[in-house]
C-alpha cells in the first residue's frame, strides 16, 4: 500500500470572528501558550510520516516568513526543544491559493496537482492534542497518526471524530458509528435530530482516488457541502471509517472566547505551568 507522504493544512480562511489580530497576523501563527498553532499542525503532520506539506491559503492571506528556519535563536534558550525553532526542517513545503471561499473540498483541491497518493487534511485553526509536555521536551499530537495507522490497516477513507457536549452538536458534522464505520452523517444537526455526539473534528485521510471524486462532486453542484457530499459517498458505499480521539483536547481559535478557554486549558494541563496558574485561578476566583 503506498504510504501517507502528503499533508494538507487549510488555513484560507480570514478568521475574521478574531479580527482585529487575524487582520494583522494568520490566525494560524497564533501562539497557544508559547507554541505557534501551526508549528503544532506542522509537527502533527511530521510525526505522522508526512513529507511534503502543502499550506492552503486565500490570496488576502500570507505567512509572512513564518515557515523560517529560527535554529541559530535557539543558542538562546537551550532549554526548549529545537524543533520548536524549525518545524519545517526535512521537509518539503509547498503553497497553494484558493482565490474564492468555496469550502474545504474546493480547498482540497488546489493541492491535488501536486499530491502523490493518499493524503492527510488538517484544518489550520484545530489543534488536537494527547500531550501537553513542556516546550523542554516537546511531544506532538498522534492525531494524524492514528488516522495513518487506521488507514494503513484497512485502506478506507478515514476521518477524525471526537465527543463534544449535548450543546455544541449543533455546530458539527455529526456521525453515527458501527464498530469503526461511519453509517450516517448529519451536518450541524439539533440535539434531537443528532445520531450521536461524535463530531468531525478537522483531521481526514482521502486516498488516491479523492481527485477524481471532487470534479464528480463539484462545488457548482453541492457548494460548500462538497467535501460533506464526498465523505457521504464514501459512506454510502460502506468505505467510510472513524477514528475516535477519547484522550486528546480539541483547541478552536475561531473565536476570541474559544481561544481563551484553550490558553487556559492547556496551561492548567502544562507541568511547568500548572500549579502557579491554578493558584492564580483559584485567587482570582475568590474575589
Amino acid at each position: 500500500m503506498q504510504a501517507v507522504q502528503d499533508a494538507l493544512i487549510v488555513a484560507g480562511g480570514l478568521g475574521t470572528r478574531m479580527f482585529p489580530v487575524s487582520a494583522m497576523q494568520a490566525k494560524e501563527t497564533l501562539p497557544l501558550v508559547d507554541v505557534p498553532l501551526l508549528t503544532h499542525l506542522i509537527l502533527e503532520a511530521k510525526a505522522a510520516g508526512a513529507t511534503r506539506i502543502h499550506i492552503i491559503l486565500s490570496p488576502k492571506k500570507n505567512l509572512d516568513g513564518f515557515l523560517t528556519d529560527r535554529s541559530e535563536l535557539a543558542s538562546y534558550r537551550p532549554d526548549l526543544d529545537s524543533a520548536l525553532f524549525n518545524p519545517i526542517e526535512g521537509l518539503e513545503v509547498r503553497t497553494h491559493y484558493q482565490m474564492e471561499p468555496k469550502g474545504l473540498g474546493n480547498a482540497i483541491e488546489t493541492a491535488l496537482d501536486d499530491v502523490q497518493g493518499p493524503f492527510l487534511v488538517l484544518l489550520g485553526d484545530n489543534v488536537l492534542l494527547n500531550h501537553h509536555a513542556p516546550s523542554t521536551h516537546y511531544e506532538p499530537s498522534h492525531a494524524s497518526l492514528r488516522l495513518v495507522e487506521h488507514f494503513m490497516q484497512h485502506n478506507r477513507p478515514t476521518v477524525g471524530l471526537l465527543e463534544v457536549p449535548e450543546s455544541h452538536v449543533h455546530h458539527y458534522g455529526i456521525v453515527e458509528m458501527e464498530g469503526h464505520r461511519i453509517v450516517g452523517m448529519v451536518e450541524k444537526p439539533s440535539l434531537e435530530e443528532a445520531p450521536s455526539r461524535l463530531a468531525l473534528c478537522g483531521r481526514y485521510l482521502f486516498p488516491s482516488t479523492t481527485q477524481a471524486l471532487l470534479k464528480q462532486f463539484d462545488y457548482d453542484t453541492h457548494g460548500e457541502m462538497q467535501s460533506i457530499a464526498l465523505q457521504q459517498h464514501w459512506m454510502n458505499e460502506g468505505e467510510l471509517d472513524g477514528v475516535q480521539y477519547p484522550d486528546m483536547q480539541w483547541y478552536d481559535s475561531g473565536t476570541p472566547l474559544m481561544w481563551l478557554q484553550a490558553q487556559v486549558d492547556h496551561a492548567l494541563r502544562r507541568p511547568e505551568y500548572e500549579d502557579e496558574m491554578r493558584a492564580w485561578l483559584d485567587q482570582r476566583l475568590d474575589r
